[in-house]
């Protein structure tokens, strides 16, 4: 079967608070795949302008979103899941925040869930998105997943980065991760990361604290690889296109900073 990636991301993730993981998912990956935890995200540090240029691997100068609220680029933009799209690619959303469904433009997504973080809380609404992950998954065998977990966000700017209510947050979204995991066929291969880190109660800074994010990688494509040096998140579009054997778009700022696959 060909490769399949699923990206699954918690939201305001700094790499500190792994030091002591021990949720058996973030073992294996840092065991059997290959990791950093000095990946660097993008100026300014917040959810939508991250996701833009984890999407669409170009600065927030290029796509224009600096802020909460999606900006649509003065030039048109192909992003990851429009390109896959192009060359017959079939990709799936399943998300709790709710300006992240314009990183797909209209007719690029098979399938997609958006369940309100808002309104029924982070946690329930990640739970929603796990579980229906869980059920699509299997049966459409989409070639791209993408799954947002909004808990650790939610936790910091309420409780504070680090707090224990933060570090319970990523505990439980790794579980989720874990539950999705165990079904996913051996052709997938799993990609985790976040968007930015956070201080005190606030994120969106030139800070390491906000900047500094993990990237961890799991599957075949990525067997004892080990610790990688130098990644960005504008690195993972290039990198997932490149698993899945489409070309990168011309306009994206990396092409792959990974071995080839």
């Amino acid at each position: 079967m060909d490769n399949k990636v699923i990206l699954i991301l918690f939201d305001g993730v700094r790499s500190d608070a792994l030091d002591n993981c021990t949720r058996s998912l973030y073992l294996r990956m840092r065991k059997d795949g290959a990791w950093t935890m000095n990946a660097t995200t993008v100026v300014p540090p917040i959810t939508t302008p991250a996701h833009m240029s984890l999407f669409y691997s170009v600065e927030p100068a290029r796509h224009g979103t600096f802020g909460l609220e999606y900006v649509k680029p003065e030039r048109p933009l192909n992003g990851l899941c429009e390109q896959l799209n192009a060359y017959g690619k079939s990709c799936a959303f399943f998300y709790n925040w709710e300006e992240l469904r314009d990183l797909a433009h209209p007719g690029a997504l098979v399938h997609s869930q958006y369940d309100s973080g808002i309104r029924l809380g982070f946690e329930k609404a990640s739970e929603l998105s796990t579980e229906a992950a869980i059920r699509y998954i299997p049966e459409n065998l989409p070639d791209f997943v993408f799954l947002y977990l909004g808990i650790p966000d939610e936790a910091g700017h309420m409780y504070g980065w680090m707090s224990d209510a933060y570090m319970r947050a990523i505990n439980r979204c790794w579980d989720m991760a874990e539950k999705v995991c165990s079904v996913l066929p051996e052709a997938y291969q799993v990609i985790f990361t976040t968007d930015h880190g956070g201080h005190g109660n606030v994120h969106g800074i030139d800070i390491p604290e906000d900047m500094i994010i993990p990237f961890m990688a799991s599957g075949s494509c990525f067997l004892e690889k080990g610790e990688l040096t130098g990644v960005s998140i504008k690195d993972i579009a290039p990198t997932i296109v490149s698993i899945l054997g489409v070309p990168p778009d011309a306009e994206w700022e990396e092409k792959i900073s990974f071995p080839e696959f």
